[in-house]
């Protein structure tokens, strides 16, 4: 059988997030995922490839959403959501929304953030969706109703609606998402039907 790896590179400051105290995030993602970890601390560079007792190539490409998400800013725990199959992660890259104006990022992240975080702090409340601003980038882990809600959430203020706009559009979606996992919750799966 041929080794695949895959390659991902993340900001030098993000490295020691990664790895960890005494190496405690890498071996969780490793353990996690029965996949093996190399980080070239010096480039950024992390390679990943499955373990021998790993016959599930979906695991490299969870890992790799993983350590990409600590590179964009995510505490480790909120990253490890991303070991779920159901959890969506998106990364934003706002230079391709408004071109390399340092300044239009920067506002635009302001916006995301909100005064004191109450923005990005509504807007994970509300949808169950974690949110990160990190260089030019918002990125956005969530289960699917709370990933989509998340990211209309964030589109809309990238586009300019006003914060009471889109807190509006948040409060009138909670209830979606909220009947969304009430059916989760309510809705056993049916005898002689394996769970995926």
């Amino acid at each position: 059988m041929v080794e695949a790896a895959i390659h991902v590179k993340i900001p030098l400051d993000r490295v020691g997030v990664l790895i960890g105290p005494g190496g405690s995030v890498r071996r969780l993602i490793e353990e996690s995922l029965r996949v093996i970890l190399e980080v070239d601390s010096k480039m950024g560079d992390v390679e990943i490839r499955l373990r021998p007792d790993q016959s599930d190539p979906s695991a490299i490409l969870k890992a790799k959403n993983v350590i990409t998400a600590v590179g964009r800013g995510f505490a480790p725990d909120k990253a490890m959501r991303l070991v779920d199959d159901e959890t969506l992660l998106e990364v934003i890259d706002l230079r391709d929304y408004l071109g390399r104006s340092k300044s239009a990022v920067e506002r635009i992240e302001g916006r995301v953030i909100g005064k004191r975080g109450k923005t990005r702090a509504t807007i994970e409340e509300l949808t169950g969706a974690d949110i990160s601003v990190y260089g030019n980038t918002i990125s956005i882990i969530g289960e699917p109703i709370q990933f989509t809600v998340a990211k209309d959430a964030v589109s809309m203020l990238i586009e300019g609606s006003e914060h009471k706009t889109v807190y509006r559009f948040l409060y009138q979606k909670r209830r979606d998402i909220k009947k969304e996992e009430m059916k989760l919750w309510k809705e056993p799966v049916p005898e002689g039907i394996e769970e995926e």
